[in-house]
């Protein structure tokens, strides 16, 4: 009897946490196609205007945003993971992502500074 409902437990457990992480990476994926597109629509109004634009801001946003999600599914894959090997697999995958959100939000950092600095010294002109 008790084995019966470890057993059903851990198959809701492993069903859950396949939707959650597939649920996760749609996320993910839809930011990543909503950011670009705002961003691509972004640099082509400032193209048409004529006015400085900043896509590496605003594409950089959206990508460690929805590197954030995309981890947090590898997170819960964690929780379904069978033998040594996908673990290793999945380490290596969050370690990239993190590798990446973190050249990401230097590289937005960056971007911003400059663009501050690049306003700031317009003003004073």
């Amino acid at each position: 009897m008790l084995e019966n409902i470890i057993v059903h437990y851990k198959d809701i457990l492993y069903a859950l946490a396949e939707i959650a992480a597939s649920s996760l990476e749609l996320i993910g994926i839809l930011i990543i196609i909503i950011g670009s597109c705002r961003a691509l629509i972004r640099l082509f109004k400032c193209l048409v205007k004529k006015l400085p634009f900043h896509v590496v801001i605003d594409l950089g946003k959206a990508l460690s945003l929805a590197l954030e999600f995309k981890m947090g599914a590898e997170i819960i894959k964690t929780v379904i993971i069978h033998n040594l090997e996908e673990l290793a697999i999945l380490g290596v995958v969050i370690i990239i992502r993190a590798l990446l959100a973190f050249i990401i939000h230097w590289e937005v950092h960056t971007e911003e500074k400059e663009r501050r600095l690049n306003e700031s010294t317009a003003q004073e002109k």
